[in-house]
């Protein structure tokens, strides 16, 4: 069905928010839908209180409420969620005079530059916005001296040392962040793909060496701050590799920091105390799939 001339539903995506505007007359019917009806994200945020005389239904929330999601691209920082309308039974319990509907909604914040950009008019396909804003990410990975107060000054180790890493990212005019290393690959030269190789993170945030025999490797609690994440893995070389060198290469992600950790958003170490993978911060259920192999891939 067409909308009407007005749009049935206006997103602005606004530096820490975003506003949904949605006309009772959604369908361009002239049968008005009823603000129950309609929620906004898989969590099911309600509207705020509406107005009877309103011909409009309007919906509040921070970017990373009401189950949004947030992926990070090179050039963007896209937060995705989606109006609901679920329309109730009718009196008869036979027949059906409404059909349910989800729109797809995207806010899309430049990482790099200024970009600015008036209120779009959505369709039923995703939405997109920008905002003036400063969307600066930097990211650093360092090894650390055995305090941590500092950056090691030697790169050289010996079997049975600790590598200690601390991965941070800093950001001008962001929403708080917290960090996590979905991945950390060491290969025998710079090329991250050549063989041999070893991940020993993977899975989206499980430390899998620590799940080897006589290691300590381990994610460090607690955090200095949620941008920044310890980990310490014990040294190693490839087997029957002439070389002693190791190239090391990781892939950082950030989420936004008020976001539980979730399956997706996790850094999991196993303990051998207790024989059980267990997570830096969350429930112990977001590390349950580190030695399935069946975790869910990062968004």
């Amino acid at each position: 069905r067409a909308l009407s001339p007005r749009p049935a539903v206006a997103v602005r995506c606004q530096e820490g928010q975003l506003v949904v505007t949605v006309s009772r007359d959604l369908f361009g019917t002239g049968r008005p839908v009823r603000a129950a009806e309609l929620s906004l994200g898989t969590a099911s945020c309600p509207p705020l209180s509406p107005n009877p005389a309103q011909a409009f239904v309007t919906f509040v929330a921070a970017l990373h409420e009401c189950g949004s999601t947030l992926q990070v691209t090179p050039d963007s920082l896209i937060y995705r969620t989606a109006l609901f309308y679920k329309p109730t039974r009718s009196g008869n319990p036979l027949i059906v005079r409404a059909t349910p509907a989800e729109v797809p909604i995207e806010c899309h914040y430049p990482r790099r530059s200024n970009v600015s950009s008036g209120a779009v008019h959505p369709t039923w396909a995703p939405f997109r916005s920008t905002v003036a804003a400063e969307e600066r990410l930097r990211f650093s990975l360092r090894l650390m001296d055995d305090e941590w107060s500092g950056e090691r000054l030697s790169n050289g180790f010996q079997l049975g040392d600790s590598l200690r890493f601390q991965a941070d990212v800093t950001s001008e005019g962001h929403v708080p962040l917290r960090l996590f290393v979905d991945q950390c690959v060491a290969t025998a030269t710079p090329d991250r793909g050549s063989s041999p190789r070893y991940a020993f993170i993977d899975r989206g945030g499980c430390l899998v060496d620590s799940r080897a025999e006589d290691t300590g490797s381990t994610f460090v609690s607690p955090r200095p701050r949620p941008e920044s994440l310890r980990f310490q893995v014990d040294a190693f070389k490839f087997a029957g590799e002439a070389g002693n060198l190791l190239y090391i290469s990781c892939h950082l992600r950030v989420s936004p920091a008020a976001e539980a950790p979730n399956p997706w958003n996790k850094a999991c170490s196993f303990s051998k105390a207790s024989g059980l993978w267990a997570p830096l911060e969350g429930t112990a259920a977001i590390c349950s799939c580190c030695d399935t192999g069946s975790c869910p891939s990062p968004g």
